[in-house]
């Protein structure tokens, strides 16, 4: 593993004029949410199934006490990691002017969380932002790196288990990608869990694990290590949280409509809320161009 020095983008820091100009999300428009595992899209091809580094998104309000949750070094460290400070400010207050008055300071905190990213192994680049809208950074950021997951940071001061919910809503080979990536290494045990949908057999839905748990051991997950779980219930995200109060980190894919509802609010306030570790939020495949 390589460590790699923290690189800047730009100036250090990077102005959001937060215009509604930005690209559009990861997110694929014409993919709605699955009801059933049955129609969940197959293990994307991959002409490499070897577990490489996803790119997963660390959002950070440094200017506002937030840092870098213990442990959170040691999850990503086989992860190329986009450590976004952001800071949001007032509508009549220019960026150029915020960025003149905290930039130092914050950019300093930023690269003090960078270093202990690459110190566990971890491939960092910082982005700094001022900006009037939080949500349009970070699905903005999003885009621009390609990222396929963001990071609810929470503390997990010792990785031994993920519950990796899958309810069709993501690529399921985006989901394998980032598990392998991140843990084929870590010896850390994995539980694949599917709350089955209206019409859905009990077959059906470990059926379907099934084929995720495969794709997981060709990819570099010792199929000791991986457990399936497949429940009944009228509320999904309830059931998730419950489960995930047995493990030590989540790994879920974005639901409706990006993970800025999962950030700041909507699910969040079933999981990440109930669910003191971190969270993994798994982006939609961006559509081609």
């Amino acid at each position: 593993m390589t460590d790699t020095p923290t690189e800047d983008d730009g100036a250090s820091t990077d102005s959001d004029p937060s215009t509604d100009s930005d690209p559009p999300i990861d997110s694929d428009p014409s993919a709605g949410p699955r009801d059933s595992a049955a129609a969940a899209d197959p293990p994307e091809p991959d002409a490499s199934l070897g577990p490489g580094r996803p790119t997963v998104l660390v959002p950070l309000a440094v200017l506002e006490g937030e840092s870098l949750p213990n442990g959170t070094a040691e999850l990503l460290a086989n992860a190329r990691v986009v450590l976004l400070g952001y800071h949001v400010i007032p509508e009549q207050t220019a960026t150029e002017q915020a960025r003149e008055q905290f930039g130092e300071t914050a950019m300093s905190k930023l690269e003090e969380f960078a270093a202990a990213l690459a110190a566990a192994g971890a491939d960092v680049e910082t982005r700094l932002v001022f900006t009037h809208d939080e949500a349009t950074t970070i699905d903005r950021l999003i885009y621009e790196h390609d990222c396929l997951a963001v990071l609810v940071p929470n503390s997990a001061p010792q990785v031994d288990s993920v519950l990796v919910a899958l309810r069709g809503t993501v690529g399921i080979g985006r989901n394998t990608r980032l598990v392998a990536g991140l843990f084929a290494d870590a010896g850390v045990a994995v539980t694949l869990y599917h709350v089955s949908g209206e019409g859905e057999s009990p077959e059906d839905g470990e059926s379907f694990l099934g084929g995720v748990r495969s794709d997981l051991v060709e990819r570099g997950i010792a199929s000791d290590r991986i457990e399936t779980l497949v429940e009944d219930s009228d509320a999904p995200l309830d059931a998730i949280a419950d489960r995930a109060e047995s493990h030590d980190a989540v790994v879920m894919g974005e639901t409706d409509p990006s993970v800025t509802t999962f950030v700041f609010g909507m699910p969040s306030e079933q999981i990440a809320e109930r669910f003191l570790g971190p969270v993994l939020v798994v982006q939609r495949a961006r559509p081609e161009e």
